[in-house]
């Protein structure tokens, strides 16, 4: 764990929930214009506009050039992400927001968890608990989607959360000193991903022109998320950090239920309030 950020001790918590509210306005937007274009030319869009404002920011902030060892581990987290937004845009454009979020969310929050303790050893009392009530969680929100009528999207949901959980892992593993310049590898990889699953699907990538500011602004919001999860964890504990910016789906659900109005069922309040719990559970219980 680095030394605090500009913020003291709490510098991981501003860092954190900051990832988190732009994470969940941009998966909001994302999931949106998803419905109304289609699904690979918004994250095609959104990739290419992180990728421009990362590298320019790298040369602003006048970043030293990543090692070859940086860009191996960014690119392999580039994979990753790269599959976890594919398959998060696509549950959010196909399922219900108020589901695809949370389980997203919580399944981002743990995987990285379950990393520490294969790599580390238990941890301490209250991260169990909370692992404990994030499958429950899942659970209960998982009754909801067979509640519900239309598709859920929470096979892609599932998808997602091992994706970004897994990418979470291994960004972690860069300089902490660098933040943009190994996302600009982070996004030349996924940017490759997506379009050689388009080019092989035959897939469409055509957004309509209105939209193209809404998509560079979901562009904008994603890289600050990601952003905002690597100084965290420069800031702090992994887990912290990881467990904080997975409660981006907050956002997204209150989003989708004010504008989409969006049922909430009594299950799913729960699930969504025990997803919350475990996430502070967890991000408690690995707090220094």
């Amino acid at each position: 764990m680095a030394d605090a950020g500009p913020f003291g001790p709490a510098s991981v918590l501003v860092f954190g929930l900051g990832a988190a509210v732009a994470w969940g306005m941009a998966d909001f937007g994302g999931g949106l214009a998803s419905r109304r274009s289609t699904v690979y030319g918004v994250v095609l869009g959104m990739l290419a506009v992180g990728l421009v404002a990362a590298l320019v920011l790298a040369i602003v902030r006048r970043e030293a050039i990543p090692s070859t060892a940086d860009v191996a581990w960014a690119a392999l987290g580039g994979l990753a992400a790269g599959l976890g937004i594919l398959s998060l845009y696509a549950g959010l454009a196909v399922g219900r927001m108020g589901i695809v979020a949370p389980v997203t969310g919580v399944l981002a929050a743990t995987v990285p968890v379950v990393a520490g303790i294969v790599l580390e050893g238990l941890p301490p009392p209250l991260v169990l608990l909370g692992i404990a009530l994030a499958v429950v969680a899942v659970v209960l929100v998982s009754r909801v989607a067979d509640a519900s009528s239309g598709r859920s999207g929470i096979e892609l949901a599932i998808l997602a959360g091992i994706g970004l959980g897994t990418f979470s892992i291994v960004i972690s593993r860069v300089d902490e000193r660098l933040v943009f310049g190994p996302l600009v590898v982070v996004r030349l990889v996924e940017l490759a991903l997506v379009a050689a699953v388009v080019a092989v699907l035959r897939g469409s990538v055509r957004v309509p022109r209105s939209m193209l500011p809404a998509v560079a602004l979901i562009g904008v919001l994603d890289m600050a998320g990601i952003a905002g999860f690597m100084l965290a964890e420069a800031s702090g504990a992994l887990a912290v950090a990881a467990v904080l910016t997975s409660m981006y789906p907050v956002t997204t659900v209150v989003l989708a239920a004010v504008l989409l109005h969006e049922p909430v069922t009594r299950h799913h309040a729960v699930g969504i309030a025990a997803a919350a719990a475990a996430i502070v559970l967890i991000g408690a219980g690995q707090a220094p």
